[in-house]
């Protein structure tokens, strides 16, 4: 078997100069031990798989509840939809692959239970307390505080390209652009929950087929996958993938990249689909809000878990459990962040179950 550096300088050759290379060049905040057969990035991965945050994942709403469908997308579902685009799209511009699956699989992992309406609930109730939530910034602290690798190390250690990955609306970082590959997946997620958001809209009977066809970008697909019968969501993800790789190659030739410290130099985003193919992605969010986001079920239950989720804020601050109170000690942080620690990485089916527990009227209303 080929030597562990022998293997990384063979997949770094395959790379384009831009890349960042399989071994990184950031490095570990706390420094480790190489792996006898694993890359940098892999090892990172399989780090993030294991963490109690990913297996929670499951149990988390992407639109619809988690629980009332078995076929409707979480944020498991989602997170899974998004690794396979963004190392796709990675292996065809020529970059790394582990890392932009790491980032991937890492986005989602600071999501409260209830979707975006959990999210806003949580915020609101931090800002009460001079403080905010913002599910990236959750994330972040997941990996490098609250889940653990090692009892010697703080949290996974991942290495330094993943964390500024997850610190997705922040323009800069140490005087850093974000990577390519960063840059991979936050267009992957907005491609990922594109094609899977019109497939849930037409499972739950929000709109027809007929309806979203009166829709430029989805009237060019039905045309494509007309002759092989295939599905909406995969001829929208071919397009939007297919537009994306062509003009941010484009986008690299006209900034002529030569290297890494030429992507870190770069003030724009250079992975980003064409004007044209925006202007039809306008047309079709602006269709998913008012006809799938804003529709009167779905606004119910994100109230309802609104509710659960301030309610559940306000009780454990008059009277934090065990549990509460261990991971404030622990972390040294301050009630209200413990609370946040707590409640944002619950699931739905488990917030609805303490809502219960604690008598509250709106976990019965669900």
């Amino acid at each position: 078997m080929k030597g562990l550096h022998e293997r990384m300088a063979e997949a770094n050759a395959l790379l384009a100069p831009y890349a960042v290379p399989y071994g990184g060049r950031l490095g570990r905040v706390t420094l480790e031990p190489e792996d006898r057969t694993r890359f940098p990035f892999q090892r990172d991965r399989d780090r993030i798989i294991h963490t109690q945050a990913f297996r929670r994942l499951q149990g988390k709403t992407q639109v619809f509840v988690a629980g009332e469908g078995d076929h409707y997308r979480t944020r498991l579902t989602h997170t899974m939809e998004v690794a396979q685009i963004g190392r796709d799209l990675a292996r065809t511009l020529a970059l790394n692959e582990d890392l932009a699956e790491c980032i991937a699989l890492a986005h989602d992992l600071g999501h409260p239970p209830f979707a975006h309406a959990g999210e806003e609930s949580l915020d609101a109730w931090m800002r009460e307390h001079g403080l905010s939530f913002e599910h990236n910034d959750q994330a972040l602290r997941l990996v490098t505080v609250l889940e653990e690798h090692s009892s010697t190390i703080p949290g996974l250690n991942l290495n330094r390209e993943i964390l500024e990955g997850l610190q997705k609306h922040s323009q800069h970082l140490e005087n850093r652009g974000h990577t390519l590959e960063a840059q991979v997946v936050n267009m992957a997620d907005e491609i990922a929950y594109t094609g899977h958001d019109c497939d849930d809209g037409l499972r739950a009977g929000f709109f027809s087929i007929e309806d979203i066809a009166s829709l430029l970008l989805p009237r060019k697909t039905m045309d494509l996958i007309a002759p092989r019968g295939t599905s909406l969501r995969g001829g929208i993800i071919h397009l939007l993938v297919t537009d994306l790789l062509e003009h941010t190659q484009l986008q690299i030739e006209k900034n002529q990249l030569r290297s890494l410290d030429d992507v870190y130099a770069c003030r724009n985003s250079l992975v980003r689909s064409s004007p044209a193919m925006d202007d039809m992605l306008t047309e079709l969010r602006r269709f998913l809000h008012a006809r799938m986001y804003e529709h009167p079920l779905v606004a119910e239950a994100n109230a309802r878990g609104k509710r659960i989720v301030e309610e559940l804020c306000r009780a454990f601050e008059k009277q934090p459990t065990e549990k509460i109170l261990s991971l404030r000690q622990k972390h040294a942080t301050s009630l209200p962040v413990a609370i946040k620690d707590y409640v944002a990485g619950m699931t739905d089916a488990f917030a609805r179950a303490q809502a219960m527990a604690m008598g509250m009227e709106s976990a019965e209303e669900m």
